[in-house]
């Protein structure tokens, strides 16, 4: 399938080595290469693209609709970014993207509490807009 390369813009390396990519859906069009997995943050359905996805519902400035369901998706990109190519991205990249990006961080070894500077040092360093987003990934793991 392929992977990042890591100087493809948006790519951040996580602890373990994996590559994954945030993007902004406002900012056009996928670039080449194209992802092989996408997760997309959005408060409605997003557009249809010729690649697997899965779509989180979290609206804008707020929190996954289902946190449940997106542990799971969290997991599965987790997984899938260990043999292809994954994106994560919502409307201005940097907010849920940042946050779910924090998320896989978490399940990748990063402890929750240095989680959100991790994204910020490695991705944009202004990812995770919201309070509330960050003390969600910082309870990430705890919450049941």
């Amino acid at each position: 399938m392929g992977h990042w390369q890591k100087d493809t813009p948006g790519v951040m390396e996580l602890p373990s080595g994996r590559l994954v990519r945030g993007r902004s859906l406002r900012r056009g069009p996928a670039a080449e290469p194209f992802p092989t997995y996408g997760v997309y943050l959005l408060g409605q359905e997003p557009p249809d693209v010729p690649w697997e996805t899965r779509w989180i519902k979290w609206p804008d400035f707020r929190l996954p609709s289902d946190r449940e369901q997106a542990l799971t998706i969290f997991r599965d990109a987790l997984e899938r970014s260990g043999t292809g190519r994954v994106e994560f991205a919502c409307g201005g990249g940097r907010g849920r993207t940042g946050t779910a990006l924090a998320c896989l961080a978490v399940l990748d070894g990063t402890p929750s509490d240095q989680a959100v500077a991790y994204v910020r040092r490695h991705y944009d360093p202004h990812a995770v807009e919201m309070p509330w987003q960050k003390r969600y990934v910082v309870n990430l793991l705890t919450r049941r």
